[in-house]
């Protein structure tokens, strides 16, 4: 059983977190530096973009959670990506970890770096380098730390991101919590996204990465805000073990009550960063029921939630179906239109809107009322099979222009 507490990445015992205003972004006195910690070694997991054009922090995590048995610490920044910086930003992630090697006396292979913001910039090292200097000391295990840390890794984010639950396992209180940013260039595989996830559950490092890998396709892989993945993102899972719970070494029952709890903080996680898209007023839910196959499901729930001309439609409050049934239609999954229905549903309630594959006699006042509620969910029943998949995205509203338009100005 997942419980839910308030918390972030200080949550799980033995994590600590500080954040600061080393000066990366221009003409801002917001923190843009983040610093997570583990009093003990963590073996780790992560997933990465798919993006052939990817960032060094990408490439220097990669080597290091695939080949090192353990980390210590992650540093974040916001305001710079670090991407097509060639061997100067290469160099950038070893300057990093030096410095956190030095502040803390870890070894420079068990610290992992990230970065967000605009591509093409070269980091600033010595703003970097003193900003973990800054942040080393004032490394605390509170709720205050964990949410500053979440609030300095924002780029065009409204709001921090943070989850956290508790598990039992083996007879142990075990916590898993995390913190992620996101809001534009998100689309699956992955998006623009940094997420970093810390629990004091002591499991095996195979697992752990099977786990994430697994959960990572059914929450970041099932979001969308705008259509376009960028060369940053990434997902870290560090798991110190300081819960003392027996082990997971093989798919026991430990394992299945970790992996719900691991799969809940993520997901939720994702649907932050959908509803929380650049512009958006709104998350925007598609449920999809009855596929043929798994992968059927997948492709059909995404494509809705990324059709710009649904998304249009959720932002007017207009029950236009036949957009989703049209974005149904190009997917490329295989299913029959005639037996598709299609319902919306919210806070306000539930209405039927299409009936095998044709509209029903719905009030169009009763839709609008729905539809102007957050979040909204369209649930598309294709009586194909047995297999459901959903995804998120959110509305596209006149905001994500002009945000996008001065990104860099």
């Amino acid at each position: 059983m997942v419980k839910i507490i308030d918390g972030g990445v200080t949550a799980a015992n033995g994590f600590a977190a500080a954040s600061t205003h080393a000066g990366i972004k221009k003409n801002s006195t917001k923190d843009d530096m983040a610093f997570i910690f583990s009093k003990v070694g963590c073996v780790t997991a992560g997933t990465f973009t798919l993006n052939k054009v990817f960032a060094a922090p990408v490439k220097w995590d990669k080597a290091r959670v695939y080949s090192e048995d353990l980390a210590r610490a992650v540093v974040i920044n916001s305001g710079v990506a670090n991407a097509c910086t060639g061997k100067e930003g290469d160099d950038a992630c070893l300057m990093e970890a030096e410095a956190i090697s030095e502040a803390l006396s870890v070894p420079v292979n068990s610290c992992l770096v990230a970065s967000t913001g605009v591509i093409g910039a070269q980091l600033p090292m010595t703003e970097i380098c003193n900003g973990i200097k800054a942040m080393a000391p004032s490394l605390e295990e509170t709720r205050e730390a964990a949410n500053k840390a979440a609030v300095a890794i924002m780029t065009t984010d409204t709001k921090p991101k943070e989850v956290a639950v508790e598990v039992e396992l083996s007879g142990k209180k075990v916590t898993i919590g995390g913190m992620c940013k996101g809001a534009g260039m998100i689309h699956p595989n992955m998006a623009t996204m940094l997420c970093f996830i810390t629990t004091d559950a002591a499991i095996d490092k195979k697992l752990l990465q099977e786990a994430t890998s697994a959960i990572v396709d059914d929450s970041f892989n099932m979001i969308s805000v705008d259509g376009d993945t960028s060369t940053n993102d990434t997902v870290l899972v560090l798991a110190n073990g300081l819960a003392n719970n027996e082990k997971i070494v093989s798919k026991n029952e430990d394992y299945k009550n970790f992996y719900e709890g691991l799969s809940y903080v993520l997901t939720e996680l994702s649907k932050k960063i959908a509803g929380d898209g650049e512009g958006a007023t709104c998350l925007f839910e598609c449920q999809l029921k009855n596929a043929k196959t798994k992968q059927d499901a997948k492709i059909l729930a995404k494509s809705v939630i990324t059709s710009n001309l649904t998304k249009a439609a959720i932002f007017g409050h207009d029950a236009n179906w036949g957009r989703i049934l049209c974005a149904l239609g190009y997917s490329g999954a295989e299913f029959d239109p005639e037996k598709v229905d299609i319902f919306f549903e919210s806070a306000a309630g539930k209405l039927q809107i299409v009936k095998d594959g044709v509209a029903t006699d719905y009030s169009e006042v009763e839709a609008t009322k729905i539809l102007s509620q957050n979040p909204v969910v369209a649930i598309c029943d294709v009586k194909d099979g047995e297999y459901d998949a959903t995804a998120w995205g959110c509305d596209l509203t006149f905001d994500y222009v002009k945000i996008n338009a001065d990104y860099r100005s």
